[in-house]
């Protein structure tokens, strides 16, 4: 009964599917939570492209030999093209459109296989201000890949190993054994890195986890898994809201008949397993994209948007009949109920919460003082007032 929400694409390609990966028994929502991850906090973003590209361009001018000069075009060319992916992704996103996740994903990696080459070159020049300036910025720029990817922590370890990895590897080179130590200090710092990210993936997954069990209890029937009456308040909520009076919006409030009796006899056990039950058989008798809730004891409610007129009695006196039909609640135990249903529609009765509500309740009262076990659409307003003055009048005489 609720719209979409705008998100981001998963990523479809093989390798971009490994690097982005959470880890198993993750569900999709949150899979998909993660990955929109990814394309958030646009300061950061901008940031770190400036000071990618501001470094870059800074040591070109002042080693301008071909391979600075090459790496300051990459990273222009990178950063740019990071930048306007980007910019589509959420504007597709926002559409309700597939993004380009993947492109941007390995746009990600590259940036980092940029930075990296630089550090490699600006060591094995020898120009310790270029160097500094350098490896400073790339050491900066982990913190950064961190806390922008650790949705995805095996994409966040391949970019802080393309960031650092090749500065150690010019170590070599520079004729001071002293620095060979950071063979020994880069896969400790990878790893305690590549662990953080995990660690806070794990975290922010069992917290979206709570979280989004936690929203589930708070409108959803525990016993039965239907919405309850915050949930339907919502959905109702956000069908009024939309409502345009092109398409029927209908509320059909149920109540079964003889529940009591059968709670009382078999006991609550019983009757719990006979909610269940009912709730199963009403999932089953409303079309896709009806709502069927419980609000409380053994009222359900369904909203419909789908039907109208006089397929709507039918629909009530399906239910009726469909609902009446035997429940085996064990081997032993068979038990029949029946269920009185009252029905108001949109605009008949009203385009607020509170008016459609009253009016199928009122119709489910009537429902049960005519006998129960029937279905009984909410009169029109002026059809109420016009009964409501019939029964007012006074008798009169003939002389």
């Amino acid at each position: 009964m609720t719209g979409e929400t705008p998100r981001f694409s998963l990523p479809r390609w093989r390798l971009t599917r490994w690097l982005a990966d959470t880890g198993p028994d993750v569900p999709m929502e949150i899979r998909y939570a993660l990955v929109a991850g990814l394309f958030g906090t646009m300061p950061i973003f901008i940031a770190g492209l400036f000071n990618t590209v501001a470094v870059s361009l800074l040591v070109a001018i002042r080693i301008p030999t071909w391979p600075f000069i090459l790496w300051c075009a990459f990273d222009i060319l990178c950063c740019s093209a990071r930048l306007v992916v980007l910019l589509i992704a959420r504007r597709r996103a926002a559409q309700n459109e597939p993004t380009p996740t993947d492109l941007y994903i390995l746009l990600g990696v590259a940036w980092a296989a940029g930075i990296g080459f630089g550090a490699f070159i600006s060591l094995s020049s020898g120009d310790w201000v270029a160097a500094t300036l350098v490896c400073l910025s790339a050491t900066a720029m982990v913190g950064g890949v961190c806390f922008r990817n650790f949705g995805a922590p095996r994409m966040a370890g391949v970019m802080i190993v393309l960031t650092l990895g090749p500065a150690t590897f010019a170590t070599p080179f520079l004729g001071e054994p002293i620095l060979l130590i950071g063979f020994v200090q880069l896969p400790f710092f990878i790893y305690s890195m590549s662990r953080a990210a995990f660690g806070l993936n794990s975290m922010l997954v069992a917290t979206m986890q709570a979280e989004r069990e936690h929203a589930f209890q708070a409108k959803h029937d525990l016993l039965t898994g239907l919405p309850n009456r915050v949930g339907l308040n919502q959905a109702l909520n956000a069908s009024l809201a939309r409502y345009d009076g092109t398409r029927p919006l209908a509320v059909v409030y149920l109540d079964l008949d003889g529940f009591k009796t059968i709670n009382d006899t078999h006991g609550h056990k019983a009757g719990d397993r006979l909610l269940q039950l009912v709730s199963d058989r009403l999932r089953r008798l409303v079309r896709a994209g009806d709502l069927v809730a419980r609000i409380g004891g053994d009222e359900f409610i369904v909203l419909s948007e789908q039907v109208g007129g006089g397929p709507l009695k039918r629909l009530g006196d399906r239910l009726v009949r469909e609902l009446s039909q035997p429940y085996s609640l064990d081997d032993q135990i068979r038990v029949t109920v029946g269920a009185s249903i009252g029905i108001a529609r949109a605009p008949d009765h009203g385009l607020d919460l509170e008016s459609l509500m009253s009016a199928a309740d009122s119709a489910l009262y009537q429902a049960k003082s005519d006998g129960k076990s029937r279905c009984v659409i909410a009169p029109l307003p002026r059809e109420a007032a016009g009964r409501v003055i019939a029964q007012a009048a006074p008798l009169t005489t003939v002389a």
